[in-house]
This record gives C-alpha cells, sequence and structure tokens, in this order.
C-alpha cells in the first residue's frame, strides 16, 4: 500500500552543507496496516514457527549450550554486516585469554556485542521495560572498546549523520536533526509500550525495527542496535522464553533487497512489503533454527555412541566430549580447570577424540595446543563467511 511519504524533511546541518533529513511520523502506520490477502496467513506461519524455536527446550538435553553458542553465531554475522571480518573461530579464541594473536579491533566489535545482549537480557529478567534508558545502557556497551568508542557510547548523538554517499550532500539517507532524536525515540518507546490496541508482537517488532534505523539515534553501531533489537522486542512481548531468534544471517543474505524495503517505507509508504519480507525472514530464520538444533542433537547422540564403543578409559573421554559442548574450541589448561582433570589424564582422552574424528588440533605445536569439536562448529559455521 501506498501512503506517500512517511515523515517530513527538515533543514540540517551536516558537515559544513545544509541537507534535508527525514523525520519520522510516531507509529502506528496510517491508514493501518493492511493484513488482507496472502500476508494474514504469512503472519500465522511466522508467529507458529516462532512458537516451534521457542519450544526447543523440550528437544535440547541443556539449551543453554545452544543459546551460547547461537548468539555468538548471531554476534559474528551482525557484525560482519558491518564490515568486520572475524569469524566465529576467531570470537572463541578471543574469549581464550591465552590465546593472543586475534585481530583485536574486528573481534572486540563481536565481543562487545555480546556483552550488550547479555546486558539486556539481564535487565529484562531483572523486570526492567524495554526503554530508551536501557536501549542507552546496551550501546555503552557495544561501544565499549574498539572501533567506535570515541563515538558517544550510551548517548543519543548530538550532531547530524548520513548513511551512504561521499559526503552528507548526496547521502543515501539523512536521519533526523539532533535536535529531533530525543521526541522520535520517546514515540518509538511510547509505541512499543502502547496496549490501546492489539497488535501482534510480531507486527510491532517489524515496525519498529524501521523506526529505530530511520532514527538512527546513535553516531555509531545503528545497525547492530537495531537488530538486537528486534530479538529484546519479541522476548519482551512474551513471543520467545530465551533470545533465539536472530534475523542477521536473513538480512545479511538479502542485504541489497533489505535496505531497498526501507527506503521504500520511508519514501511510499510501503509497510506492507517490508513486513511481507520481514515475516518470511522469521518463519525462514526460525525453522532453520529448530533445524540447526535438531542436527546439533544428532551430531551429539552419534559422537557419544563413538566414544562409549571406543573401548576403555571412555569415561575421560565423554567427560571431555561434555565440556567441548559447553565450549567447542578450548585449551587443555582452560579443559582441566574446567572439568578438574589431570593434564595426562586431559591429554590422553583428547588423544581419544582426535584418533575417532570428533576433535582436530589447531596449533600443530607441542605445546599451548588448541582443539576444535569440528561437526559442532561446523554446523554453526553455516553462512557465517566474511563477506
Amino acid at each position: 500500500m501506498r501512503r506517500d511519504t512517511t515523515g517530513n524533511y527538515a533543514a540540517s546541518i551536516a558537515g559544513g552543507e545544509t541537507v534535508r533529513a527525514f523525520v519520522p511520523h510516531p507509529l502506528p502506520p496510517v491508514p493501518s496496516l493492511d493484513l488482507s490477502g496472502a500476508r494474514q496467513p504469512l503472519l500465522e506461519r511466522a508467529t507458529l514457527a516462532l512458537g516451534r524455536l521457542d519450544s526447543i527446550s523440550l528437544l535440547l538435553p541443556d539449551p543453554q549450550l545452544f543459546l551460547y553458542a547461537y548468539v555468538r553465531r548471531e554476534a559474528v554475522l551482525s557484525s560482519q554486516i558491518e564490515g568486520t571480518q572475524s569469524s566465529l573461530s576467531d570470537l572463541l579464541l578471543f574469549e581464550l585469554d591465552e590465546s593472543p594473536g586475534v585481530p583485536f579491533d574486528d573481534v572486540v566489535e563481536v565481543s562487545n556485542y555480546i556483552a550488550a545482549l547479555e546486558h539486556g537480557m539481564a535487565r529484562l529478567r531483572e523486570g526492567f521495560p524495554l526503554c530508551n534508558r536501557l536501549l542507552r545502557e546496551m550501546h555503552a556497551r557495544l561501544m565499549a572498546r574498539g572501533r567506535g568508542s570515541d563515538k558517544a557510547p550510551g548517548e543519543f548523538r548530538r550532531s547530524q549523520n548520513w548513511i551512504g554517499g561521499t559526503r552528507p550532500g548526496n547521502a543515501q539517507f539523512v536521519p533526523p536533526p539532533p535536535q529531533e532524536v530525543e521526541s522520535c525515540m520517546t514515540a518509538l518507546e511510547r509505541f512499543i509500550h502502547n496496549e490501546s490496541g492489539i497488535m501482534p508482537v510480531l507486527l510491532k517488532a517489524a515496525l519498529a525495527h524501521v523506526q529505530f534505523e530511520t532514527i538512527h539515534p546513535f553516531l555509531d553501531g545503528n545497525g547492530r542496535l537495531g537488530r538486537l533489537f528486534i530479538a529484546l522486542l519479541l522476548h519482551e512481548g512474551g513471543a520467545l522464553s530465551q533470545p533465539l531468534l536472530y534475523l542477521s544471517l536473513y538480512f545479511k543474505q538479502h542485504r541489497a533487497h533489505y535496505y531497498t524495503l526501507l527506503d521504500r517505507v520511508r519514501t511510499d509508504g510501503d509497510w506492507e512489503a517490508w513486513v511481507d519480507f520481514f515475516l518470511e525472514g522469521v518463519e525462514e530464520t526460525a525453522n532453520g533454527a529448530v533445524q540447526t538444533a535438531q542436527r546439533l542433537v544428532i551430531l551429539f547422540q552419534q559422537d557419544t555412541q563413538r566414544v562409549q564403543a571406543s573401548g576403555r578409559a571412555a569415561a575421560n573421554a565423554l567427560r571431555v566430549l561434555d565440556a567441548l559442548r559447553q565450549r567447542p574450541l578450548c585449551s587443555l589448561g582452560q579443559l582441566c580447570h574446567t572439568i578438574g582433570m589431570t593434564f595426562p589424564t586431559a591429554t590422553k582422552a583428547m588423544q581419544r577424540l582426535m584418533a575417532l574424528g570428533i576433535v582436530r588440533e589447531l596449533t600443530g605445536q607441542r605445546r599451548n595446543r588448541l582443539f576444535v569439536y569440528d561437526g559442532y562448529l561446523s554446523i554453526l559455521n553455516e553462512g557465517g563467511e566474511a563477506l
């Protein structure tokens, strides 16, 4: 549906140039979303897929293991959209204090992303509302170290930014002037918590994500925080008990179309095309996450059976395998500390897993060796190749 523009233009100064900055109208759209035709069944399918994902705890022996790995996979993917070249292996190496040499600037951004998400979820569990204060707190953690740490972490911007182009005058899009940011974000917060109209949480998340990206309230980190915003909205809205729905891979795979649809909302008011794209992404991503969980369960079962059938001392190898499910890349020193095993015993158990082809040693050295649970990491790495 065409609604013409969904905001007003205001003159603003950026880089010494006067530009037309876009100030979005408050949500919800006027006229309201058209849910006729195929859109209602699409919403129902996406909602069902989200429900299957939320029930994943019934499938996994320990859903926290999946959450640990899936959050890190999402952090890598979301940061790759912003241009980092870090992989999941880089992140896991970075988290090992005894493993220097991992490129700092890229991987620290990924680590910051995890810190921001974990802070947001902890606050929501405490009963703190999803509000602008929480978004600022998360942004402070997102930008705490590395690139962008000098761009006012945790504060709404006080200067004009722009997206695309070589300078403000030929930018693809110019968000609201700095003096409009606070009021725009207050209106967004009001929409999130408005209970007067009954709007499915998936639709609310779809609209709120576009509005956040349009406001672009921070000097840096808006894309990553805007994608985190979706997971938090779905959690607070009761659609997910854990933050397990991440659309970064879907956005990465359809990057050009994603940005085109954001522009069409702003210029033509075509919220419906964006909502269709968003709901298709939710359905595809939720189904993919469930399939990933199922594949991991099968992998764990098969590898456990292989170790059990390997003869004497299988018990120690099973203890090491269990630790690798929790941290698929580790050193022997870390492993011994985690499970209380002596170094010689852990070494023999790891050698058994290597002989079975379950584990691979990464360094080729005699000392300070690192081991990876290959099958586990390869499943998580799918779609995570750097751009």
